[in-house]
């Protein structure tokens, strides 16, 4: 299979620094140092529960002009991790997905499911709680409650399984649904490990959030080995490598 070729901004869409995430050891610093080597045109950052403050964030992108940098945010709500992008920042409420999405939808942003199956093929998992293993088709989890609510699904996760990653691709198959991906890097490892290819270059924010409601991107692996490839189209072939 040929390599992928980008048309677009190259973007890591799941990361997390030292400035808004107390689990994240990534200097914002080391994070564009890094983007940048391994070839990313982009990256959003997505801090848990909060955005960085403009006056943190415009100086930050003002330094590296190189690099289409988002103001994003990993929110943990009551049906999972949502990254949303196009917010004006941390409303109160949003914990609830149903409220995050009358937000979302009021700022015009765009909402992500996070790592949608993570641990899920992992008996114990589920064992431990009292519940019985994971049992379902992508045709049946794609009626789970949390994929009424965003509009696209993260198929491919730096923190997760190739089986969960190739099942939310299922899922969102089964959906119509878009997919994105991102490294989920909380240190220098694996920045862009995955991420999206879009289709324009990136001028701005608004752009961007444009962008992604129009599906104008695909999710993409394969750039730390210099073999960029689609998801939809070589799938099979990640899965196949990883085992």
């Amino acid at each position: 299979m040929s390599e992928f070729e980008p048309r677009g901004t190259l973007i890591d869409m799941h990361l997390h620094t030292t400035k808004g995430a107390s689990d994240s050891m990534l200097e914002p610093d080391v994070l564009v140092e890094e983007a940048k080597n391994v070839g990313l045109t982009g990256i959003n950052i997505t801090e848990h529960d909060r955005m960085w403050d403009q006056w943190d964030i415009t100086p930050f992108k003002d330094r590296n002009p190189e690099l289409f940098i988002n103001n994003g945010m990993e929110v943990a709500t009551d049906m999972g991790h949502i990254l949303a992008i196009g917010l004006s920042g941390y409303q109160s409420g949003i914990r609830k997905l149903e409220k995050l999405r009358d937000v979302a939808d009021q700022q015009g942003a765009f909402l992500i499911v996070a790592h949608p199956f993570r641990h899920y093929f992992d008996p114990v998992y589920f064992t431990s709680r009292g519940l019985e293993p994971f049992k379902m088709t992508p045709t049946e989890a794609a009626n789970l409650p949390v994929f009424q609510y965003v509009d696209a699904i993260e198929v491919l996760n730096g923190c997760n399984t190739p089986q969960e990653n190739f099942f939310a691709l299922e899922v969102a198959r089964n959906l119509g649904k878009p997919g994105t991906g991102g490294s989920d890097a909380h240190s220098s490892q694996g920045i862009g490990y995955f991420s999206i290819a879009c289709d324009e270059v990136i001028e701005s924010s608004k752009h961007f959030v444009d962008v992604l409601h129009a599906g104008k991107f695909c999710p993409v692996f394969g750039l730390s080995e210099g073999k960029l490839q689609n998801f939809y189209d070589a799938s099979e072939l990640y899965v196949s490598d990883s085992l």
